[in-house]
């Protein structure tokens, strides 16, 4: 794993959890990285951290529109 060193005003000091979290939610959003690797990065159980996404407006299921048609495609197949 790669560290990284981010300067942040001293103002969110206090808040340095939450903000890791909220950038392990938004690269899980955006489909940077997995379920299990934003939980990791943010030193929490996959559940936990699952249950904490919709506090970032991140939902859980993060399916793209292309994966969604497939699934629905191969439903209608069946």
């Amino acid at each position: 794993m790669t560290t990284i060193t981010l300067e942040v005003p001293d103002s969110l000091g206090e808040y340095q959890k939450d903000t890791i979290r909220f950038i392990a939610a938004k690269l899980y959003e955006s489909g940077k990285l997995s379920l299990g690797q934003a939980a990791v990065m943010s030193g929490l159980t996959k559940r936990t951290f699952a249950e904490l996404l919709n506090d970032y407006g991140v939902s859980y299921i993060n399916y793209s529109v292309d994966d969604l048609k497939e699934e629905l495609d191969g439903l209608a197949g069946v």
